[in-house]
């Protein structure tokens, strides 16, 4: 398919540009999706804002960032037209995280350890734009019942599943979430939907804490703002005082900060399991008292992407046992990309999930 299209083009740190750029011309492996919705992750914004190279070869643009899209194929190249796998007019969701199926890590079923992968919007071009190319190993047929804004959600929500299916969560356990974003409000519902007792959400903001508790969280404490209903100086007697000194069997970190993590491990009780989540800072290192941790058993986990749950997070969405929809507070058109990145960062309008449309 030739022509042009807009896309917004980004070239290093706060410098994205709007642009009529060429539609990608796809290969014999890969399916053409005319973009429908892509949510900003936060990933994104730290590429916008230089705070995280790239995966390119200078660790800049221009490259077009986006990759948690939906869409509908519109051209198809002819190894997926030979298998009759899609046709022109499917609506799909894409994994942007595309193995090459052929190296010893993928072979392993190890695919987030990739040692040939591509990234849309992190090393390829991804989605804030019309169009969009990708392996047509990375798509999904989306379910009819599914809308383009929930299907934009399938991404994220199955790294997070990934990392609650690590948690092994057992009917009745005590399950702590730290970080109220739009993956710990996915966790919290994921948590209760897996047989957890009760659910503690922790994080630094009220708002986001009381979407949480919308989401089914039972309990909440703010850890930072001292004025806040929920304020707790002191986390690890909380949670004592909820468990009748048990303290907690589980406890996931969606945030990458290594306080909360830290603050995880400590509230955590014999024999339990932590998973560690969020992206932590490139020289970021763990601090754990080495024999309370020993003699208490606890396990940390790490869960990194979403190798193999894809067909489990769509079955999710399906059959609603995760509401994506709620978290949705802004949608903006392409033309406005940069500016919702921008009020991300500095939480203008009380932000969860900026989602951006296509027209």
């Amino acid at each position: 398919m030739k022509g042009k299209m807009k896309a917004q083009v980004f070239y290093d740190a706060e410098n994205m540009k709007l642009e009529e750029v060429d539609i990608p011309q796809i290969s014999d492996v890969e399916v053409l999706v005319k973009v429908k919705y892509v949510g900003i992750c936060g990933s994104d914004v730290s590429y916008y804002f230089g705070m995280s190279p790239l995966d390119t070869a200078n660790g800049k643009g221009p490259l077009i960032l986006g990759h948690e899209f939906t869409g509908e194929v519109v051209e198809v190249g002819a190894v997926p037209k030979a298998l009759g796998l899609f046709k022109p007019g499917d609506r799909v969701v894409v994994n942007p995280v595309q193995y090459c199926n052929a190296c010893y890590a993928c072979a392993e079923g190890n695919t987030h350890c990739c040692t040939n992968m591509s990234v849309n919007g992190v090393s390829k071009n991804g989605a804030f734009a019309e169009y969009a190319a990708s392996l047509y190993t990375g798509l999904f047929k989306l379910p009819d019942d599914v809308s383009y804004s929930d299907g934009a959600f399938i991404e994220p929500l199955a790294c997070a599943v990934n990392g609650m299916n690590k948690l092994e969560i057992e009917p009745g356990q005590f399950t702590v979430v730290f970080g109220p974003g739009a993956i710990g409000l996915m966790m919290v519902q994921m948590a209760k939907s897996m047989g957890a007792g009760k659910v503690l959400l922790v994080g630094t903001r009220d708002y986001r804490l009381e979407m949480g508790k919308k989401a089914g969280a039972d309990y909440l404490i703010n850890v930072f703002d001292k004025k806040s209903p929920y304020y707790k100086e002191d986390v690890r007697a909380a949670v004592a005082e909820l468990t009748g000194g048990k303290l907690a069997d589980r406890a996931i970190c969606p945030t990458g900060s290594n306080e909360g993590f830290e603050l995880a491990v400590e509230i955590c009780g014999n024999c339990s399991i932590i998973v560690h989540f969020g992206l932590p800072d490139g020289d970021a290192k763990f601090c754990i008292p080495a024999l309370k941790f020993h003699t208490m058993d606890k396990q940390i986990r790490s869960a990194w992407l979403a190798p193999g749950v894809w067909p489990q997070t769509l079955r999710m969405v399906k059959e609603g046992l995760v509401d994506v929809s709620s978290l949705v507070t802004h949608t903006v058109p392409l033309e406005d990309t940069g500016k919702a990145i921008e009020s991300l960062k500095s939480k203008e309008n009380n932000p969860m999930k900026v989602q951006v449309k296509i027209s």
